[in-house]
C-alpha cells in the first residue's frame, strides 16, 4: 500500500496510550443522567436573549448532554449515529457501494436535504466536506457536513434548533440548526474505552455472522488558567471492521455474459454490502483565559484524520470490464478514502460599557483523498495498473464575525438587542487522479478509466472561490409578563450571486400557568454550493441495470451541459412556519409538541443520469467529445413542500432510591412536490425517454427516508447503577428504480422495531462498567424483491434506517479523575 493510505495506528496509537498512562486521580462526581433530554435546560441556540430555557424557547430545540451521547454513541464514537438514535427528526442513512459516500455520511434534518442543516461549534459556522456525494440515494449531489468529523467526546452537550434560522445564523439554516456546544470544565477529566462487535443470524445465507469488530478508546482532561480561565483538551482513537451482508450470485444473463468462468461463480458470495473499514484519530481543544478589563481570549478547535475502505461491485472474469490475466477469477474493487478535517476559531469575548461583544476569527478545512486497489483500468490491457489515485478534494472556509448584543429598559421590561457582522471566504478545489486512473490505452473494446470510479481528469479539475458578507439585527423582549417576541433580519451578499434578504418573526405566549403556544415564520435562503456549481467528474461503472456505462458529471457551465438545457443555478429560497404547544406539570412531567410547513422553491439537485441510446452520437456529433455514454449536471429542478409533527415527552420520578426518566419522542414528516422544471427541449430532442427530473430523483425527495419515526427511552440512575431501555419505531422507506423502457420497478420496506438497552454499574463515583446492545432482536428491513436485489448479491436495501447489519454488542469502561 502507498505510504500516504497507510494506517495510522502506528504513528499516532502510542501518543494516546502515553496520555492514557499519565492520567491523574482526583475524584469528580459523574453528570446526573436523570437531567438528560429535558427541557429546561437553558439555551443559547435560537434566540440571543439570554437565561431562556429549551421550554421558553419561542421555536423546538432539543438538548443532548453528554450521558446522551455516550449511551447512544457506542458503536464506533460516530455522532451522526448518536444523534439519529436520540431525534427522530434526524436521520443517518448508512451506505454501501456508494463510491465516495461510503467514506462521508450524510445526515438529513426534517426530511429535507443535508445541505440545508447549518451546523455550529460554540456558535461558530462549521465547514462542509469537500468530497461531493454522486454515487448515493440520501443526499445524492450535495457535500455535506461531515458529523463524524467532530470528536463525541469533546461535546458538552448538543443543542438541536428544528426550525428555519437563516435570519439569525445565515445560508444553509432551512431545516435547522445543529449547535454543538464543547466540553469546558475547569478541571478532571475521563478515560473510556469501548469495545463491541455485530453478532448477527444472517437468513439469505444461512449463516451466524460476527464481524464490524469496533475498539474506540477516548481521554480528556482539563485545568484551569488564571483563575476563571481554563484549557481542556481530548484525544480518540477509533477502528471500525468492516461488515459484509452479500447474499449469493445466482449471476443470470443480463448481469453477465454465460461463459463457464462467469456461470461458475453462481451460489457464491461475490459482492460485498456493508459497512466500511474505518480507522479514525481525533484530537480537539476549548480553552478561555481572562485578559483582565471584563475581556476573556478564547481557543478551540477540533482535528480527524480518518482512513476508509469502501467495496464496489464485483467484476466477472469474462467481462469488458476485466483482464484475465491479471485477474483470472474476476475482481472486487475496493474504494480508499483519507480524509484530514481541521475546524480551530479564536476570539476576544467581554463588556465594553453596556454591549457585550466578540471578535473571532474562524477557519475550517477538509481535504479528502480517493483512491482505489484491485482495480484496472481494461483499456490498458495487462500493462494496467492495479492501484489508482484517483483525485483529490479540498474545501476551505474562512470568517471573521463581529457580535454586539446589549439589555434596555423598554417601560417596565427589558429587551435584548443584538447586532452583528460577518466576512466569510470559500474554496472549492478538485485535483486529477494518476494518468492511469483515466487514459485511454490501446485496446479499444475495452473501457477506458479505473473500474470503479475513473479518475478525476484534468479537464475535470475546478477551483472555485467566493466571498460572502452578512450584517444582522435581533430584538427580543417579553412583551408583557406571559408574552415573549423575537425578530430578527439578515442581509447577505455573494460574489457570485449578489444579496438576499431574509427574515424571521417568532413568539411565544404562556396562556395559562406551564402552559405556553409559541409560533414562527420565517425566509430563509440557501445558496448553490461551490461543488454543485463547478464539479465535474468522468467515471466507467455499472449502473443500476448491470450494464457498464461511461458518463460524465458536468458543470452548469461545461458546453455539453449547456446544449442539453443547463441553465445557471440559482440560490434555494424557503418559507418556514411553525405553531407549538408546551407545558409543564410540577417538576415531574414536561412536554412539546409542534407542527411545520416548509416550502423551498429552486431546490438544486443532480439531475437524472440520462443515457438515451441517441445520447452519445449528439455529443460526438455537436461537441466532438467520443464515449460518453451518459450524462448529469446540477439543476434547480424542483419546488417541494414538507409538512410534519414533532412530540417531545419527560416524565422524571423518584424509584428504588434513584431516579426514573422516561422520554418519548416522535417526529411525522411528509414531503410533496409541488412542482418540476420541464425537460428542456435541448435534452429531449437528444433521444425518447431522456428526462431531467424524473421518477428516481422525486423518490430521494419524498419517500426514501422515513416519514415517520419515534422512541420510547426509560433510564433509571442511582448511585450505584444506570439502565437504559430504548424501543425505536423505523419508519418505512421507498426505493423506485428507473431502468427505463416503462421498468420502473418499486419497492416499499416495512416499519421496524428495534430494542437498545445498556446496564452501567458504578464500582466507585470514578469507575464504571457498562454492557450493552443496539437492535438486540436482529432486525432486518424487509428482504428487497428479485427487481430491486440485484441478482440476489444485496438482499437488503440500506435506505431503511434500521440497517443490513443486524444486532451489535458492546461494553465500555469509563474512569473520571
Amino acid at each position: 500500500m502507498p505510504s500516504h493510505t497507510r494506517p495510522l495506528r502506528r504513528r499516532l496509537l502510542p501518543a494516546l496510550i502515553a496520555t492514557l498512562a499519565t492520567t491523574a486521580v482526583h475524584a469528580q462526581a459523574q453528570d446526573d443522567a436523570s437531567q438528560a433530554r429535558t427541557l429546561d435546560q437553558v439555551v443559547v441556540t435560537g434566540v440571543r436573549a439570554s437565561h431562556r430555557t429549551a421550554l421558553e424557547s419561542p421555536v423546538p430545540v432539543d438538548v443532548l448532554t453528554q450521558e446522551d451521547l455516550r449511551a447512544a454513541g457506542a458503536v464506533n464514537g460516530e455522532l451522526g449515529q448518536a444523534l439519529a438514535t436520540l431525534l427522530p427528526s434526524f436521520n443517518f442513512p448508512r451506505q454501501s457501494n456508494s463510491g465516495g459516500s461510503d467514506h462521508v455520511r450524510a445526515a438529513q434534518l426534517r426530511g429535507l436535504s443535508p445541505d440545508q442543516v447549518l451546523v455550529l461549534v460554540n456558535g461558530k459556522r462549521f465547514h462542509t466536506s469537500a468530497l461531493v456525494n454522486t454515487d448515493t440515494k440520501i443526499g445524492r449531489g450535495t457535500t455535506p457536513v461531515d458529523f463524524n468529523a467532530i470528536p463525541i467526546s469533546a461535546i458538552k452537550r448538543v443543542e438541536v434548533l428544528r426550525d428555519g434560522a437563516g435570519a439569525q445564523y445565515g445560508s444553509d439554516a432551512i431545516a435547522g440548526v445543529v449547535n454543538i456546544i464543547l466540553d469546558d470544565a475547569p478541571q478532571g477529566g475521563e478515560v473510556a474505552v469501548t469495545g463491541g462487535a455485530y453478532h448477527t443470524h444472517f437468513r439469505p445465507n444461512d449463516r451466524d455472522i460476527t464481524d464490524g469488530d469496533t475498539g474506540y478508546a477516548a481521554a480528556k482532561w482539563g485545568t484551569r488558567l488564571a483563575g476563571t480561565g481554563f484549557f481542556r483538551f481530548g484525544l480518540e482513537a477509533n477502528n471500525h471492521g468492516s461488515t459484509n451482508r452479500a447474499g449469493y450470485d445466482t449471476v443470470p444473463d443480463w448481469l453477465a455474459d454465460p461463459t463457464p468462468a462467469n456461470l461458475a461463480l453462481r451460489g457464491h458470495r461475490n459482492y460485498a454490502a456493508g459497512d466500511p473499514k474505518a480507522e479514525s484519530y481525533n484530537g480537539w481543544l476549548n480553552s478561555e483565559l481572562p485578559l483582565g478589563g471584563n475581556a476573556t481570549l478564547y481557543w478551540f478547535g477540533t482535528y480527524t484524520q480518518r482512513h476508509s475502505i469502501g467495496d464496489n461491485y464485483f467484476r466477472y472474469p469474462d467481462s469488458s470490464a476485466n483482464v484475465t490475466s491479471i485477474y483470472p477469477d474476476g475482481f472486487l474493487p475496493q474504494s480508499i478514502g483519507t480524509d484530514r478535517d481541521v475546524q480551530t476559531a479564536a476570539g476576544v469575548r467581554g463588556l465594553l460599557g453596556d454591549w457585550r461583544y466578540d471578535g473571532s476569527l474562524n477557519w475550517g478545512s477538509n481535504a479528502f483523498g480517493y483512491d482505489l486497489r484491485d482495480s484496472l483500468n481494461a483499456s490498458l490491457g495487462p500493462d494496467s495498473p492495479t492501484s489508482f489515485h484517483i483525485g483529490s478534494y479540498r474545501f476551505n472556509q474562512g470568517s471573521v464575525n463581529g457580535d454586539f448584543s446589549r439589555d434596555f429598559g423598554v417601560g417596565s421590561r427589558v429587551a435584548t438587542l443584538a447586532v452583528g457582522v460577518e466576512y466569510r471566504h470559500e474554496n472549492f478545489r478538485t485535483l486529477p487522479g494518476d494518468v492511469a486512473s483515466y487514459i485511454a490505452g490501446p485496446y479499444i473494446d475495452a473501457p477506458v478509466g479505473a473500474q470503479a470510479g475513473g479518475g478525476l481528469q484534468p479537464q475535470d479539475a475546478a477551483n472555485l472561490s467566493r466571498d460572502v458578507g452578512a450584517a444582522y439585527a435581533e430584538v427580543s423582549s417579553d412583551v408583557t409578563e406571559h408574552l415573549f417576541v423575537d425578530a430578527a433580519a439578515r442581509y447577505e451578499h455573494y460574489s457570485d450571486f449578489g444579496g438576499n434578504w431574509s427574515g424571521k418573526l417568532s413568539g411565544r405566549w404562556e396562556f395559562a400557568p406551564g402552559y405556553a403556544l409559541r409560533a414562527a415564520y420565517s425566509n430563509n435562503f440557501r445558496a448553490p454550493s461551490l461543488s454543485q456549481i463547478g464539479y465535474e467528474a468522468t467515471s466507467t461503472g455499472y449502473g443500476a441495470d448491470g450494464k457498464l456505462v461511461t458518463g460524465r458529471i458536468l458543470s452548469v457551465n461545461n458546453p455539453i451541459a449547456q446544449g442539453l438545457g443547463a441553465q445557471s443555478l440559482r440560490p434555494e429560497k424557503s418559507r418556514n412556519a411553525s405553531l407549538g404547544l408546551t407545558g409543564q406539570i410540577d417538576e415531574h412531567f414536561d412536554f412539546s409538541l409542534d407542527a411545520y410547513q416548509i416550502d423551498i422553491d429552486h431546490r438544486v439537485t443532480l439531475s437524472e443520469t440520462i443515457d438515451s441510446p441517441g445520447l452519445e452520437d449528439y455529443i460526438l456529433q455537436h461537441f466532438g467529445v467520443p464515449g460518453v455514454q451518459s450524462v448529469a449536471f446540477f439543476t434547480n429542478a424542483v419546488d417541494t413542500r414538507t409538512r410534519g409533527v414533532e412530540l417531545v415527552g419527560n416524565y422524571r420520578t423518584p424509584l428504588a432510591g434513584g431516579g426514573l426518566l422516561l422520554t418519548l419522542a416522535y417526529s411525522h414528516n411528509h414531503t410533496d412536490i409541488r412542482q418540476v422544471l420541464a425537460t428542456p427541449e435541448a435534452l429531449a430532442a437528444t433521444g425518447a425517454g431522456n428526462v431531467l427530473f424524473g421518477v428516481e430523483e422525486q423518490n430521494t425527495l419524498t419517500d426514501a427516508a422515513p416519514r415517520q419515526r419515534g422512541s420510547f427511552t426509560a433510564n433509571w440512575n442511582s448511585t450505584r447503577w444506570n439502565l437504559l431501555g430504548r424501543v425505536t419505531r423505523q419508519g418505512s422507506v421507498t426505493r423506485v428504480f428507473d431502468f427505463g423502457g416503462g421498468y420502473v420497478p418499486t419497492q416499499t420496506y416495512a416499519a421496524r422495531w428495534q430494542l437498545d438497552a445498556e446496564a452501567e454499574f458504578k464500582f466507585t463515583p470514578r469507575l464504571s462498567v457498562a454492557v450493552g446492545g443496539y437492535n438486540l432482536t436482529n432486525q432486518y428491513p424487509t428482504r428487497s424483491n428479485s427487481d430491486i436485489n440485484y441478482a440476489g448479491n444485496f438482499p437488503y436495501d440500506v435506505i431503511s434506517p434500521i440497517g443490513i447489519n443486524g444486532a451489535y454488542w458492546y461494553g465500555r469502561v469509563r474512569y473520571t479523575f
